[in-house]
């Protein structure tokens, strides 16, 4: 009799030792807005469980367990269960966050020369930019638009201005300018020879091309190109033309 009392205690008091409670609670923001999703995990058991949309958990365990809350972009608050029977209530600190240093560089002032060496440039243009910079160092040769062997000739006529002393370019300058901008392949695609493309330009100058702006500050921008690639496509026939004659 004795034994089976004694089995009995034990027996019970095993099952009050393994019995688990279940702890409610709310989470809350600092602003006191109800926070969903934050995960709720006993740190005892490794039991984890989620809040609902109104912010409030329930999660197993007992009185004395540490309940750890973890939420992106808030700081993580572990809290000891102090009454089982009673509500817990957690308040989130949102966590400090770095904002990265952001570098700010010189704005674009329209020159050339300032703004290539202000701004980052792709390997084209610092190829373009060292060339022109080359180039500028020596003189003008005249022997450059002189037509070679085999070369179509701009016939005699008015002619047009290779720019004024007071001009930081002239059409020299301008034209090998334009030839490194665009590249051969532009002229070739137009059935333009290699030999030809910088007669070819000329003739397109001659054409009635407006440059007083780039050739008096030496700067041609991109809305200059585009002109004059669309005065190539007027002057391109009579160009053949005059080549077919000959």
């Amino acid at each position: 009799m004795k034994i089976k009392l004694f089995f009995l205690l034990s027996l019970l008091f095993f099952i009050n030792i393994s019995a688990q409670d279940y702890i409610f609670g709310k989470v809350t923001s600092e602003e006191n807005i109800e926070m969903p999703d934050v995960t709720v995990i006993n740190i005892r058991t490794d039991e984890r469980a989620a809040t609902n949309q109104d912010g409030h958990f329930m999660i197993s365990g007992r009185q004395g367990d540490e309940l750890r809350f973890i939420k992106l972009g808030y700081e993580r608050s572990t809290k000891r269960v102090a009454d089982i029977g009673s509500p817990m209530s957690i308040t989130l600190i949102r966590s400090a966050a770095l904002i990265a240093e952001v570098e700010i560089k010189k704005g674009i002032t329209g020159d050339l020369k300032i703004d290539s060496k202000n701004l980052d440039r792709p390997k084209k243009v610092e190829k373009l930019v060292k060339d022109i910079d080359k180039y500028i160092l020596q003189k003008s040769d005249p022997r450059v638009l002189a037509a070679k062997g085999g070369e179509f000739v701009q016939p005699k006529g008015q002619g047009f201005s290779i720019g004024k002393v007071k001009n930081k370019w002239d059409d020299i300058d301008l034209m090998n300018y334009i030839q490194s901008s665009l590249g051969e392949k532009y002229f070739t695609d137009l059935k333009i020879s290699k030999p030809e493309i910088q007669t070819f330009i000329f003739y397109v100058f001659a054409g009635g091309f407006e440059r007083k702006k780039i050739l008096k500050y030496g700067f041609c921008s991109d809305g200059d190109l585009y002109r004059f690639q669309h005065a190539v496509l007027t002057r391109i026939s009579s160009y053949r033309s005059a080549s077919t004659q000959k």
